[in-house]
């Protein structure tokens, strides 16, 4: 029984059923069945009323206004499901996520106005538009980001009354799930590539495992007086995967609810940093290496949503300034390659939980009858990663054994894909929102901050880039043919 209940009682869990539900909906296009294409999807625009449209042609009938409504409606339907079964406060969680909903869209609408999103020569001849910021749609999601910080640290009243709906965590492990049908599909037509690109994203999180915690550890023992109930989590939070690397570790290691806390909070800060900076810096300089850039948002970033935002993000300016040379990308790689370098990080989690827990248990603080049980490496695996394969697999099996319904699966991949870049969109705001500067100074965080700043910026990041280069440098996407 207990396991049953588990099933259904973590954001964790949840994630995998909201991104299954949608995969299995996308699936109807495989029998000839759109159930899907009525979500709204965002338009690259100068007039307003074209901003927004249904995803499929088949809905092009349906008013722009009730596909927005309907998304909106049928996103917080499967949320509230989850949300009943989490034991939220459910007036709090409608009211704060329908504002959350609207003010994100708002904000990726605005993202889209051809002057700031316009991208290829081609496109801007057809607005009339002689110069643009070339930022793609993808502008949108750093506009929600910044929207959601001003809430967050100038109207911390409103941006409480939000919190019960603004939930990144699960937002982006949803999206990562649905992201595999994408992915699984792109897999199965450049099945080499994508098992290179696998295999290059495993070892290259071995080596970040094996350099970055060790060193964090160390300067946090060493020359800042931590104790280890803090070095611990502070050394996984800014070396592994952030929120939820401090979260396993602190409770491997047993320690007190305020340490993974105080360091999940530093690494939401961070991570909002790094988001802001480092897709501009890879472009900059790794734009004729975008493979490199993706796998080093994997490495560099912390959180999952940060990262894999990252991803997408430089993947838009970097395939945006190529195209302006007249090479095109097939789109998803760079963004993949982030992804699979996190995800793989993600798996590791448990495994190094369960390595950490020992080590408490049996040398640092033993305690009489308590040792650590096989088990806590499924209880510390993050289970949203099984969703991501399930959904990946399943597609990637399906394109290589029946390639004459191509036409379909990238239809599946394709709608899917509108509920991943709105998850994703909700995440940028709801991470704004969850980062409080003010507050958390006033913890006595600063002490904390800086063992992150002269970690992050003093050799992780630039670790991540070569680790990155070492193992992608040279691997390219495919073409757009």
């Amino acid at each position: 029984m207990g396991n049953n209940q588990g099933l259904l009682k973590t954001e964790d869990w949840w994630s995998v059923w909201l991104g299954l539900f949608i995969f299995i909906l996308s699936l109807g296009s495989l029998a000839g069945l759109d159930l899907l294409g009525w979500a709204v999807t965002p338009k690259v625009w100068m007039e307003f009323s074209k901003s927004i449209a249904p995803a499929s042609k088949a809905y092009a009938g349906l008013h722009p206004l009730i596909s927005i409504i309907l998304t909106y409606l049928a996103v917080l339907a499967v949320l509230l499901v989850g949300a009943k079964a989490l034991g939220y406060n459910l007036k709090k969680f409608i009211y704060g996520f329908t504002v959350i909903f609207w003010l994100t869209y708002i904000c990726t609408i605005i993202g889209h106005y051809a002057v700031i999103a316009a991208q290829t020569p081609a496109e801007m001849k057809k607005f009339g538009l002689e110069w643009s910021l070339k930022l793609t749609g993808e502008a949108g999601l750093i506009l929600a980001l910044l929207v959601g910080l001003f809430i967050g640290n100038f109207m911390p009243k409103f941006a409480d009354s939000l919190k019960e709906a603004a939930r990144p965590e699960w937002f982006i492990k949803t999206a990562i799930v649905i992201m595999g049908v994408g992915l699984g599909v792109k897999s199965a037509e450049q099945l080499g590539l994508a098992t290179s690109m696998m295999f290059r994203g495993l070892c290259a999180i071995i080596e970040a495992y094996l350099i970055y915690w060790a060193v964090v550890y160390l300067i946090a023992r060493k020359f800042f007086k931590f104790s280890r109930e803090w070095s611990a989590p502070l050394a996984s939070g800014i070396s592994i995967c952030g929120v939820s690397a401090s979260i396993a570790t602190g409770g491997a290691i047993r320690a007190r609810p305020i340490v993974p806390i105080m360091v999940s909070s530093l690494v939401v800060i961070f991570a909002v940093v790094e988001l802001i900076i480092l897709p501009f810096v890879a472009t900059e300089f790794l734009s004729n290496q975008p493979l490199v850039a993706g796998a080093w948002m994997g490495l560099a970033v912390k959180t999952d949503g940060a990262a894999v935002a990252s991803g997408q993000i430089v993947e838009s300016l970097i395939y945006a300034r190529n195209a302006a040379q007249g090479i095109n990308y097939q789109p998803g790689w760079v963004v993949g390659a982030a992804t699979t370098v996190k995800i793989f990080i993600d798996i590791f989690i448990g495994i190094w939980a369960f390595i950490l827990a020992v080590i408490w248990t049996t040398k640092i603080n033993p305690k009489q009858g308590v040792q650590a049980k096989a088990g806590e490496i499924w209880d510390r695996f993050p289970k949203f990663v099984i969703g991501y394969f399930v959904t990946f697999l399943i597609m990637l099996i399906v394109g290589l054994n029946w390639p004459d319904i191509k036409s379909q699966l990238k239809i599946s991949a394709a709608e899917s894909d509108v509920f991943r870049k709105l998850f994703f969109a909700l995440t940028f705001f709801s991470i704004g929102l969850a980062s409080n500067f003010k507050k958390l100074w006033e913890e006595g965080i600063g002490k904390l901050m800086l063992v992150y700043i002269i970690a992050l910026f003093g050799f992780i990041i630039w670790v991540g880039l070569i680790i990155s280069w070492i193992f992608f440098q040279g691997v390219v996407p495919p073409l757009v043919q």
